[in-house]
């Protein structure tokens, strides 16, 4: 793989991933939405239906990764390290793009989410909060605790990714993508309910900076305070899945 080829597919796959999460995200929040409330399910499907529309997309240009965490534990496992900075660009720039994309989607509604003046908190008028929609946010603030769930998430998507190479002909028959779609709606159901599992540095890091100027009203602020979390656990998950994988395997 070139490049090249490698920064058009993670661009156009993590984009793609990106549309589909923030855009779910966006449907179950926004007031005026048809999907407003829909839950949690919901959210965690929208996210693995993400991932497979994006990783099918990029896979025959650069393989899919779409996630600096799988990126990294793949070059931990094979020592392999000259094209990971063109993946990690990749899909940071496809993140950003796939946010602004969810965004001009929901465009209407972002700009419905406004204060009416002499409206009090808890009304119907009451602006409703952003950030969530774009990148993550803690249930319990605790960085230690949080941390540690981002870790041991990324650990459960990133070596599954691996092992699942082991078995032959999964990759050439196309099903690999939509088990690991599959995998990635089982974490969050399972795992995702303390931080909303980032599991993915990209898909919170391009999303912050992304809610960060976009000109949406009454959006609040991004968090940058929390933004480390959800780009160091998921690099340490990935990192520490390749160390098991080439341990035990």
């Amino acid at each position: 793989m070139s490049n090249g080829d490698i920064f058009v597919g993670e661009i156009i796959g993590t984009a793609i991933l990106i549309l589909f999460g923030a855009g779910v995200c966006a449907a179950v929040t926004l007031r005026y939405s048809k999907a407003r409330a829909a839950g949690w399910v919901v959210i965690a499907f929208g996210w693995g239906f993400g991932v497979l529309a994006g990783a099918y997309t990029a896979a025959p240009l650069s393989g899919g990764h779409l996630n600096p965490a799988v990126t990294i534990g793949i070059a931990v496992d094979t020592g392999k390290w000259d094209k990971v900075w063109v993946y990690l660009l990749g899909q940071v720039v496809g993140a950003m793009l796939g946010a602004v994309l969810a965004y001009l989607v929901y465009f209407a509604q972002f700009q419905a989410n406004v204060r009416t003046e002499g409206t009090t908190e808890g009304t119907e008028d009451e602006p409703l909060p952003t950030l969530g929609i774009f990148s993550t946010i803690p249930e319990i603030r605790s960085p230690v605790a949080n941390l540690i769930t981002e870790i041991i998430a990324t650990v459960a998507l990133v070596l599954p990714v691996l092992a699942f190479g082991l078995t032959k002909g999964l990759g050439e028959s196309g099903t690999l993508v939509l088990i690991v779609s599959l995998l990635v709606v089982g974490i969050g159901l399972s795992l995702g309910g303390p931080t909303g599992y980032a599991i993915n540095p990209a898909r919170d890091l391009g999303p912050r900076i992304v809610h960060s100027f976009l000109p949406i009203p009454n959006k609040g602020g991004s968090d940058w305070g929390y933004a480390w979390i959800p780009v160091v656990g998921p690099l340490a998950g990935g990192a520490l899945a390749g160390l098991i994988y080439n341990a035990a395997f």
